[in-house]
């Protein structure tokens, strides 16, 4: 049980800790490095693009990642997937067919909240009921 409630605390610490601004969302963008190369970008020309947004570029031995800080405002997954980006021929591509997966970082966030609670209620009622069973 004292695992549960320490790791109930980590989980509620880290979103603290990604919370920061409440009215801004997070997106996350994962790329795939030949449809890149066959679009003619670089990760550098997609954050150069969003320059009026928070943002940090992570590459590495697996896909490339762009997590886009918005400010507060209605952006969604398809709003933001609309965004137009320029290749090095000045084509305009829109986010979403040039990234192969987007994923709301902030709508996560809060469903995997309200799971948790949901679970650590459930833990509570178990240990209310075993209680209860008990002379």
């Amino acid at each position: 049980m004292k695992k549960y409630g320490a790791l109930f605390i980590c989980f509620l610490m880290s979103f603290a800790v990604m919370a920061g601004d409440g009215d801004s969302k997070k997106f996350l963008f994962l790329f795939n490095k030949k449809e890149l190369k066959e679009y003619k970008l670089t990760m550098k020309d997609i954050e150069k693009q969003f320059s009026s947004f928070e943002t940090k570029v992570y590459g590495g031995n697996s896909e490339l990642a762009l997590i886009l800080e918005t400010p507060a405002g209605n952006f969604d997954e398809c709003f933001v997937g609309q965004f137009l980006i320029r290749n090095k021929e000045n084509i305009n591509l829109k986010l979403e067919e040039i990234a192969f997966r987007m994923v709301d970082l902030t709508e996560t966030r809060q469903v995997t909240s309200a799971l948790l609670t949901a679970y650590e209620e459930s833990l509570q009622d178990k240990k209310a009921d075993r209680k209860a069973e008990k002379p």
